[in-house]
């Protein structure tokens, strides 16, 4: 049987990791549609190796050169998701970053079956819209982050008045072993340089932070209705359990898997039922299994981690936090703030006489989440 599939960000990591599973059953996959922002040769290597029905592009330059180039072939170049006519498929992978990602992710789970998703801040800013839609349409969704699916998977014989904690596990990033005196003086290249994984420049910053922790913790309260208090954060420098359940019986479980996103996103794509060495090459050679060490956060290098409770305190916290930090990593990119500043500026944000007008207001639609993300980004650069 033939599975339909579509991928919204095929040019990013999520993307191009789902393209090497379906190189590995070509048989199995018909692709109907892709979607980039503005890689040009990528775009144009995908259209003739994986012949979609249809190509979203969302630069209006790179699109237009490409409307031209291809204008007498099959594949119909687009930049407007209702210019797609598609029955129901299968599957769509949503992975377009940013809140931009919320309006393909709502059009995702309108044409699909089950959507894997694999976008932050669509979670995060847009969660209510997300469910409300997945009811309408009778989508499943399925998280594909390693954390989240851990969790998913974890949770799969439990229910919430079993768990007494559930924890994400983050590596320590650059900065695991600095005194609170090395903090200080962090420069832009310090904190991209991730002692494990080479990534974009912002999921770098926030890494380093510990951000991106925090905002993991803002999606599993959403995504599985977690109360604040069952969920925390451990350091797990080895990187290869994602998530741990601790049940009130007195076990606790986790599961271990090396760091491929190939794993949970194979797992997601066939509900489990596959052999995972059909698509990643394992060296037999490997320890099957690791030493595995885990600690609290230290909050004197991790300052952010002292807000975890306040981040999604009201409606609309988690996208003023959001945007917050967007602004931040950005300005210390630049070296126009020092890096311990993202951390005390989102608490002075927290702080703000008109933040709680904002954070209570319960977004019914993406004009009303963008009036709140606005008011956060400029609230923001008036900090700075």
């Amino acid at each position: 049987m033939t599975i339909t599939i579509s991928i919204l960000g095929s040019t990013g990591s999520i993307g191009l990791n789902t393209l090497k599973i379906i190189d590995k059953k070509k048989n199995k996959f018909k692709v109907n549609l892709l979607a980039a922002n503005s890689n040009y040769s990528k775009i144009c290597y995908q259209i003739k190796k994986y012949n979609p029905k249809f190509f979203f592009i969302n630069d209006m330059i790179i699109f237009k050169k490409l409307k031209n180039k291809y204008r007498k072939k099959k594949v119909k170049i687009i930049n407007n998701f209702n210019d797609i006519k598609l029955k129901k498929i299968d599957i769509t992978i949503s992975a377009i970053p940013g809140l931009a990602g919320l309006k393909s992710t709502l059009f995702a789970i309108k044409s699909s079956k089950k959507v894997l998703l694999a976008n932050k801040e669509s979670v995060i800013c847009g969660w209510n819209l997300i469910k409300d839609h997945a009811k309408k349409y009778r989508t499943k969704i399925v998280p594909v982050d390693s954390e989240h699916y851990s969790i998913f998977k974890l949770l799969e014989n439990h229910n919430l008045d079993e768990i007494r904690k559930i924890y994400i596990t983050a590596s320590g990033g650059p900065f695991l072993n600095y005194k609170k005196k090395q903090m200080l003086k962090i420069s832009p290249n310090q904190a991209l340089n991730h002692p494990k994984w080479k990534m974009g420049k912002k999921i770098s910053i926030d890494s380093s932070t510990l951000m991106n922790k925090i905002l993991e913790l803002i999606e599993a309260q959403k995504l599985f209705n977690i109360p604040n208090n069952k969920l925390d954060i451990l350091i797990h420098p080895e990187s290869l359990v994602h998530a741990v359940i601790m049940l009130k019986n007195g076990l606790i479980k986790f599961i271990y898997h090396n760091t491929s996103m190939i794993i949970p996103l194979a797992n997601a794509i066939f509900d489990g039922k596959l052999e995972i060495n059909d698509f990643l090459s394992v060296n037999k050679n490997k320890k099957k299994i690791h030493n595995l060490s885990f600690d609290n956060v230290n909050n004197k290098i991790f300052p952010i981690i002292k807000l975890k409770n306040k981040v999604n305190e009201h409606p609309s916290s988690s996208i003023i936090v959001n945007a917050a930090n967007e602004i931040l990593v950005d300005q210390f990119l630049q070296k126009k703030i020092p890096f311990l500043a993202i951390s005390k500026i989102i608490k002075t944000i927290l702080n703000d006489r008109n933040y709680k007008k904002y954070a209570i207001k319960h977004p019914k639609n993406i004009n009303q989440i963008n009036k709140v993300d606005f008011w956060a980004r400029k609230t923001t650069m008036s900090k700075i």
